[in-house]
């Protein structure tokens, strides 16, 4: 037959401490009672000149974003050539040196 050992004062104290210490930390990190998420916070109305203001500004964006796309299809058009000569000859001798590399004749 076991029984309890004597309860020693100085151990309780302690438990009593470390229970309060853990209510409190509990109770600091406990979110506050009218607490509630951001979306489902009411909405507080902008003012007319915020509003504006805020539209200015996608507006500008908005522009920006179609600016940027024109130039980029305009890189991407194809170009006339510059100077369709040089590049005719260019191609010409690329044409020569093609022919020569696949046929079998040998160059001295």
């Amino acid at each position: 037959m076991t029984d309890m050992p004597p309860a020693d004062p100085r151990i309780e104290a302690v438990a009593a401490r470390l229970k309060e210490a853990a209510q409190k930390r509990a109770e600091a990190y406990a979110p506050p009672t009218d607490w509630r998420p951001i979306w489902k916070r009411p909405r507080k109305p902008k003012s007319i000149k915020a509003k504006n203001a805020e539209l200015a500004k996608q507006r500008k964006r908005l522009k920006a974003a179609g600016v940027r796309r024109f130039y980029g299809a305009q890189s991407r058009r194809p170009r006339p050539r510059q100077n369709r000569i040089a590049s005719a000859a260019a191609r010409r001798d690329a044409r020569a040196l093609s022919r020569m590399r696949h046929s079998n004749a040998w160059l001295w």
